[in-house]
């Protein structure tokens, strides 16, 4: 009687939508990619240096890599802004999640998410605080819109 639960039944439905109808891939390759999110990782490391935790965040928030071919390129992503926020002093974390664009905000709440789904990195209390202060600027719409996005950052 379990046998049935093993067949993919949407296989045989004209109408079913799978992902790739849903999202636009991601124009650039894989290796495109990795060098784009390497060179903001330099450039992070240099603004952190200089203490503009605001310029880094928005430098890696700006235009994250996503789709299937981009792995790699998307846990040098998450690595990068997981050092940002943890570097970050928590009396600068409102100020900063207030000057972020809406479309930054949104990515940074599915790093959140993101960071928050990996519990070993040890990072959750970082990553509570900065959601807290996070929703407090940008509203539970920030969170339904990540929740609803179809793009796997």
């Amino acid at each position: 009687m379990e046998d049935f639960r093993k067949i993919n039944i949407d296989q045989y439905d004209e109408d079913v939508l799978l992902d790739e109808e849903l999202v636009d891939p991601d124009p650039r390759s894989g290796q495109e990619l990795l060098a784009l999110v390497q060179g903001n990782a330099q450039e992070t490391r240099s603004l952190m240096a200089r203490g503009d935790a605001k310029s880094a965040l928005s430098l890696i928030l700006a235009d994250p890599p996503f789709g299937r071919d981009a792995t790699e390129a998307k846990n040098l992503n998450l690595n990068t802004l997981m050092d940002i926020l943890n570097s970050t002093r928590s009396t600068e974390i409102a100020g900063i999640v207030k000057a972020l664009s809406i479309e930054e905000q949104d990515h940074l709440m599915a790093y959140i998410y993101k960071g928050l789904s990996h519990p070993e990195s040890g990072n959750s209390a970082i990553l509570l605080n900065w959601h807290e202060r996070l929703t407090e600027a940008a509203g539970t719409g920030c969170i339904v819109r990540v929740m609803t996005d179809r793009r796997d950052l």
